[in-house]
């Protein structure tokens, strides 16, 4: 399946109280009439609770633009007894993917037969602002990739616009968009301080295709991950999940090879590494959906993990970590690389050292700033 439109969108539910913020009058502006419908309460209220495989799907071509009432900004879910934390925190401007990868932990615990977006982002910034007043000189990671992919419906809600201008005026923090889309165009023409960075997950192209279902292929991704840096724009990779298939070691070398051909060490902020991992209570929704795709995540032989999730085995999981980073270091031993979600002990077996004995990563692992935003 081919890189996720918004002509996919079957229907867009429009919440009446944000009628008049920018994102609803762009959604007008861009979707057939026949296609929006103005509601005073949450759509499908009555599919609320456990997804069906068919309810989960059909979420992805419904559209709710709403105003959220919790709290945006909270702590990275890789912050958790027995995983080696990266001081990551996370903004949530929406909720639910219109992508459909196999393996995405939003089945887990994604119960709204609906994507929502949030029209309020105002009142997300406002939470920031009241972090700043504290913290504004200290080196702050936020990160837009927890429950939604905000890229890949940038073209219609512009977010990246507004948060690119609000984090120029932090100039010590970093914004991070983390997709697997390749829409960055609308937003490439935005002045920013330097501390933006456009974060592409990726794959080998035959993950992409057997696994990433609605994503931009490899080629797109490295593209748009190009014209970012061509405009000054910081960039960075995530290798996660790894996903073991027959071959593995060949299409991830290629995969290494590709990367360091199109860019260059200093060119590339970090990349991270990760194994595929997932909640055991998504297992059957994932068999569910994608068995009959042949998926190579739905079939995987899992165990259970310290932190709850279900990973490969240790010794498998440790090789293919260790595959991808030595493959980088045989390229040079100047690229930045990082572990993600992972146990003390993957990181000494795949990295033979831990994340605060490398000096170009040092500062990432350091959880004073953690402390000292949780403790506001």
């Amino acid at each position: 399946m081919s890189e996720w439109t918004l002509d996919r969108v079957e229907r867009i539910f429009i919440d009446r109280r944000v009628c008049e913020t920018p994102v609803a009058k762009r959604a007008m502006a861009l979707v057939a009439p026949e296609k929006i419908e103005w509601v005073d309460a949450e759509p499908l209220a009555e599919r609320h609770g456990e997804l069906s495989a068919r309810d989960f799907d059909a979420s992805k071509r419904l559209l709710f633009i709403t105003e959220f009432k919790g709290k945006f900004f909270k702590r990275c879910p890789g912050a958790r007894p027995g995983l080696t934390c990266c001081n990551y925190f996370v903004l949530n401007l929406g909720s639910q993917c219109n992508m459909n990868c196999s393996y995405c932990y939003l089945q887990s615990f994604i119960n709204s037969p609906v994507m929502k977006i949030y029209a309020n982002i105002e009142t997300a910034l406002g939470e920031l602002r009241e972090i700043a007043n504290d913290i504004h000189d200290q080196p702050l990671r936020v990160g837009t990739g927890e429950t939604t992919d905000l890229l890949s419906l940038d073209t219609l809600t512009l977010f990246s616009r507004r948060l690119i201008q609000f984090f120029r005026e932090y100039p010590k923090w970093r914004l991070e968009f983390k997709t697997k889309s390749s829409q960055v165009e609308q937003f490439l023409d935005v002045e920013h301080a330097g501390n933006v960075i456009v974060s592409f997950s990726i794959n080998p192209q035959v993950v992409v295709e057997r696994e990433e279902h609605g994503t931009a292929a490899l080629e797109k991704r490295l593209a748009a991950a190009r014209e970012c840096k061509n405009k000054k724009f910081e960039i960075a990779f995530h290798i996660d999940p790894m996903i073991w298939h027959p071959n593995w070691q060949n299409s991830y070398r290629e995969l290494v090879r590709d990367i360091c051909e199109k860019f260059k060490p200093d060119e590339v902020n970090v990349i991270s590494v990760g194994a595929l991992r997932f909640q055991p209570e998504q297992r059957h929704m994932m068999r569910e959906r994608f068995v009959d795709l042949s998926s190579w995540v739905a079939g995987a032989e899992m165990f259970p993990s310290a932190d709850g999730k279900l990973r490969y085995d240790e010794q498998l999981r440790q090789e293919m970590l260790k595959f991808v980073i030595d493959e980088f270091r045989r390229h040079s031993r100047e690229w930045r690389i990082f572990l993600c979600m992972e146990a003390p002990e993957t990181w000494l077996g795949a990295m033979q050292s831990m994340p605060k004995s490398l000096g170009n990563l040092s500062e990432m692992f350091d959880h004073g700033l953690t402390r000292k935003v949780l403790c506001r």
